[in-house]
């Protein structure tokens, strides 16, 4: 049975031999197994039986029936049926929980489906739409995604045509489902587009029938797509069924829609991120967000080959390039931080796939999606993110391409009157709006440098100048809007290297990926600002400044760095001072939320101020919250505006009651007796499986994707009132919420609470280290947090409670790498880092393997630390193999130390382990070849130059000499003398002089045993001598001490290192 049931798991996803599963495979298979195990054998009855009993005991055992059934589905079609059945009577809530799985598996697996496992999702898919089961639309947009522009492999083409098809067979489901229609005609009318192909005739004209038949029917819906709309149908304009609903839009648009005000309605319309987004498949969009959040500027040209060889190599695929454009500019909105570091600007990325286009056809196209939010722009609706890209590819490029600049402004400047003659007025008004934007916000100082530069033609800067001649400079060089400026700007593919014009005075994790967070919908008009930040001309591009950006609340100053426009934004009081809305705009962005009750509630959070009152303002905010079942994105982004405007003030103070002092119980419950602490309060009491629980969730994690303080703060909540029963799953269910990384998000989180309070921060660690095993335990990044912050007191906090048990900070497997990572840090946190290790009682054997990369000089803290290590420790064969495997310097002491201190306290057992030790390295194997004689021979030079070295240092620094005046340390010595080259005994001649005064001493049953012992390794040891005269040869019958006699009476005839005999 379990042989077939691991067959069923391998049905489900086609893993190559180097993929190993992680953790949502291993649970696919677990909970497979389960359900398995379950029913088999038993009827349909009795099997709904079994699986209700064990679903009704608690809320894990629902998930996983569920998601074994589900995983059953897609694996077994000859059962699917019954096991669809089975899932439709156990699941208890309404199938949520499945349509979660759903989602994962269509965003993050299914291009490892198997063929028929994808054939099984179609088929869950349709039953659920038969069934009319909630969030199945939302199932159907990730499916969309999937299906990729400019892609014709049969695959594609399979669930293109497959998908369409379900729209038609349920066109009664799909017209109640309005944002689904949007989706679904902005998705096809692209689509439709890749499908010239004379094979795919037939799917192409059902995919035109099908549109033409939704904006003919559902027009109010498809309006809300915007302007990409008019872009989409210009692409299939020449097609007979759209020259159609041209004709309508250009002269009766109200035969469309009843109160449908034509084009130029749509045109002010801004597109939705989401259409932006819905173009590009997961994996691109994780690719497009790495190479533009991650991938510093000059090291991007391999992600950009791979990316390219992945998805644009093919001739069809050159339409993907506006997809792609589209996206970068209306969704990669870049936070501060990133604007601020060396990461490669979206301008950069835009202009590759500019320049690397092979379609003329292809390229017009990219240029149109680069410009397309210039002709209509409105500067109260519209971002200027969406905007800049396209300047900065012109203004950065002058100087190294300046052919991109010129094809981009003679595109630029035809399009104004040619995009639509009828409104080429509008267009030219929007145009030169844009431009007067990205003066007045700094994306650049002055158009000058790009208009008149002498590198653009004649012709072409004649162009311009009757096009734009406002922004033009005139012939006594003043521009009429802006300020000259200097043409010399970097190379578009050179590094960043100018100065940072923003302070930077916090921490923030700057390897999140982050999206635009701008909403569809206008906000208030936002009130002006000075600009006020001084400029900090020896801020490197690694600084980190303040993450906590909110959505859209944006003020209209501006600075410029690296060719990307700054945007000043709500943050923490240490950067711009009070960010606090007016109570006019605040009442306005207010007045948007929908529902009287929340409305009221959000007042009195913001009027009151006395804490009780506010607390409960939000305890009723928090039940309204809660009990929407619209759960509506707009509405939740709008409400984490307002709030963290009016918990501004909470969020900037301190929360913990102690500056170094201990605290009570008492303190710790007046601390979180805050309006935000009562949201976490509601989201740990509710139960898990409890619906009303996801509103809430979302909530904070959109207040947290702004706010770096809402993490760490919910953490606090949850040790101060010791809810840790559950080891924070509140906190995991945040971070999932977020869509983030648990490691990244956990350590981004504890970064942000090292930065603001470092006593909270420490309050915090013995709890996370405990609750989050797997990422703290041996985390080096943490280890550096926590010491580049602690002073004596609070490492004495920790030290007590690792010698208590309650805290472990380091693992076998990870100590090494840690204490390589250690030795760039600084010197107060290494020392700190050895106390901490000293604590735990590691054993000096897993310490002491790094020291053959430590420099004496360079390595000082980690040097000394492991000194006192062996201070305190015997020696062992071990720890002599480390010891002399160091190379010998000069300078370098730690050697000599450590053997001078051993030789006084530990004499007789350090010559034992050198005497074996020596015997170790220079005894060989008893047959040899020739081949490998002369290796030995080097190696065995090598093994006794170091021990003679140390030997000899330690001589020198040894001025007692009894150590050396032992019995053992004498027959070493003359070990040493007789396989030493002549140059290692001119070198060392004064430490191999101690050995010439050894008188035999008579020989005993013992010493007889021994000396036989010892005959045999010099007879060994002269074969690897050099000399091979006879009289070495006939030495190796003699015994031991006839040797020593003969040896010394040698010395006292000829000098060290004669060859004579």
């Amino acid at each position: 049975m379990m042989d077939t049931n691991k067959q069923c798991i391998h049905k489900l996803l086609a893993l190559t031999a180097i993929d190993a599963k992680d953790d949502i495979e291993e649970k696919y298979e677990r909970c497979l197994l389960f359900v398995q195990n379950l029913i088999s054998g038993k009827s349909e009855k009795e099997g709904h039986e079994e699986l209700t009993s064990i679903v009704i005991k608690n809320a894990i055992n629902h998930e996983e029936v569920c998601t074994g059934l589900l995983v059953a589905i897609l694996t077994d079609p000859s059962n699917a049926q019954r096991h669809y059945r089975d899932l439709t009577y156990v699941s208890r809530d309404g199938m949520s929980y499945v349509i979660n799985v759903l989602n994962q598996i269509v965003l993050e697996k299914y291009q490892k489906l198997h063929d028929s496992s994808r054939t099984q999702l179609i088929w869950i898919l349709k039953e659920m739409i038969k069934n009319s089961i909630v969030g199945t639309d939302g199932l159907c947009m990730n499916l969309l995604r999937q299906i990729s522009g400019g892609d014709i492999s049969p695959k594609n083409i399979w669930l293109a045509e497959t998908v369409v098809d379900i729209f038609i067979e349920y066109h009664q489901w799909l017209e109640q489902m309005p944002i689904l229609v949007a989706y679904v005609v902005y998705t096809y009318l692209r689509l439709i587009g890749d499908h010239s192909n004379s094979l795919l005739t037939k799917l192409r004209q059902k995919e035109v029938d099908f549109c033409v038949s939704l904006l003919r029917e559902k027009f109010v819906d498809c309006i809300t797509i915007g302007r990409d709309l008019v872009r989409l149908l210009q692409n299939v304009a020449r097609i007979p069924e759209f020259e159609k609903i041209w004709r309508d839009l250009l002269t009766n648009p109200t035969t469309l829609a009843p109160n449908f005000g034509g084009i130029q309605q749509l045109m002010k319309t801004r597109t939705s991120r989401r259409f932006f987004q819905s173009r590009l498949t997961p994996d691109m969009e994780r690719k497009i967000v790495f190479l533009t959040s991650q991938v510093k500027f000059g090291q991007q040209k391999r992600y950009q080959d791979w990316f390219q060889r992945q998805y644009l190599s093919t001739p069809e695929s050159q339409t993907l390039r506006c997809d792609v454009i589209r996206f970068i500019c209306g969704v990669i909105h870049p936070p501060n931080e990133l604007l601020c570091s060396d990461i490669i600007p979206r301008w950069a990325v835009i202009g590759w796939l500019l320049t690397t286009c092979t379609s003329n056809v292809a390229a017009a196209n990219a240029k149109l999606s680069l410009f397309y939010d210039w002709f209509f722009y409105d500067a109260e609706r519209d971002n200027i993110m969406n905007i800049e890209p396209a300047i900065l590819v012109m203004y950065h490029s002058i100087r190294s391409h300046p052919a991109i600049t010129a094809t981009l402004l003679d595109f630029l400047c035809r399009i104004v009157d040619n995009f639509c003659p009828a409104f080429s007025s509008l267009v030219k008004t929007g145009v030169k709006t844009s431009l007067t934007q990205i003066l007045e916000k700094r994306v650049l100082q002055s158009l000058s440098p790009l208009f008149d530069s002498n590198k653009l033609d004649r012709e072409l800067r004649s162009m311009v100048r009757e096009t734009f001649p406002d922004f033009c400079a005139t012939s006594d060089g003043i521009q009429l809007s802006g300020i000259v400026m200097d043409g010399n700007n970097r190379d578009q593919y050179s590094m960043i290297s100018e100065e940072n014009n923003i302070n930077h005075n916090s921490t923030v994790n700057i390897n999140e990926s982050k999206f635009s967070d701008d909403e569809e919908e206008p906000v208030a008009k936002k009130p002006r600002r000075n600009n006020n930040n001084n400029n900090n001309n020896n801020t490197n591009s690694n600084s980190n400044i303040n993450s906590n950006i909110i959505k859209d609340v944006k003020i209209d100053s501006n600075d410029t760095k690296n060719g990307e426009t700054v945007t000043k934004t709500l943050k923490d009081n240490s950067i711009l001072g009070s960010n606090s809305l007016s109570k006019n705009d605040l009442m306005t962005q207010i007045e948007q939320i929908c529902g009287e009750d929340m409305r009221s509630c959000l007042k009195r959070l913001y009027e009151e101020k006395d804490n009780e009152s506010r607390c409960e303002a939000m305890e009723q905010l928090v039940q309204f919250v809660m009990q929407d079942e619209d759960n509506d994105q707009d509405m939740v982004s709008n409400l984490t505006i307002i709030l963290l405007c009016i918990l501004e003030d909470d969020l900037s103070k301190k929360v913990f009651p102690s500056n170094g002092c201990s605290v009570d119980d008492e303190e710790l419950e007046d601390s979180i007796g805050k309006p935000l602490f009562v949201m976490f309060r509601n989201l740990c009491q509710t139960a898990e499986e409890d619906p009303n629980r996801i509103p809430l969730l979302n909530l904070l994690a959109e207040m947290g994707a702004n706010n770096a303080r809402i993490g760490y703060s919910m953490m606090y909540y949850l040790k101060a009132t010791k809810s840790l029963d559950n080891r924070m799953s509140s906190y995991r269910e945040y971070v999932r919420a977020l869509g983030k990384d648990l490691t990244g998000c956990l350590l981004s989180d504890l970064k942000s609470c090292q930065s603001d309070d470092v006593y909270m921060f420490c309050y915090l660690i013995p709890d996370i280290y405990t609750q989050f095993a797997n990422i703290a335990i041996g985390n080096s990044d943490l280890l550096n947090l926590i010491v580049s912050c602690i002073d004596s007191t609070q490492l004495q906090d920790l030290i007590s409670h690792i010698m208590n048990g309650t805290l472990k900070m380091f693992r076998k497997d990870s100590l090494l790498s840690i204490l390589n990572a250690s030795l760039e840090w600084e010197s107060i946190e290494q020392y700190y880092l050895w106390q901490l290790l000293t604590a735990h009682d590691i054993p000096i054997e897993q310490i002491i393997p790094i020291l053959p990369k430590l420099e004496y000089n360079s390595h000082s803290e980690a040097m000394t630390n492991i000194m006192l290590y062996l201070q305190r420790e015997s020696p062992t064969s071990n720890l002599i193999k480390h010891i002399f495997s160091r190379e010998a310097k000069n300078n370098d002491y730690f050697v000599v130390s450590v053997l001078n201190y051993w030789s006084h306290n530990y004499s007789d057992k350090l010559s034992e382990l050198i005497s074996s030790y020596l015997t170790t390295k220079v005894s060989s194997p008893a047959k040899r070849t020739k081949r490998n004689v002369n290796n030995n021979k080097v190696q065995l030079g090598s093994n006794v130059e170091l021990i003679l070295a140390h030997l000899d240092c330690l001589r020198q620094r040894n001025k007692n000499l009894n150590f050396f005046n032992s019995e053992t340390m004498q027959t070493i010595l003359v070990q040493l003398q007789s396989i030493a080259t002549d140059a290692q005994k001119t070198k060392y001649s004064d430490l191999l002089a101690l050995a010439e005064e050894l008188e035999p001493k008579p020989t005993t049953k013992r010493t007889t045993k021994n000396s036989k012992s010892k005959s045999k390794f010099l007879s060994v040891s002269n074969t690897n001598n050099d000399s091979n005269t006879d009289s070495d040869s006939s030495d190796d019958d003699i015994p031991l001490a006839k040797q020593q006699k003969t040896a010394n009476s040698r010395k006292k005839r000829k000098p060290i290192g004669s060859d004579s005999d």
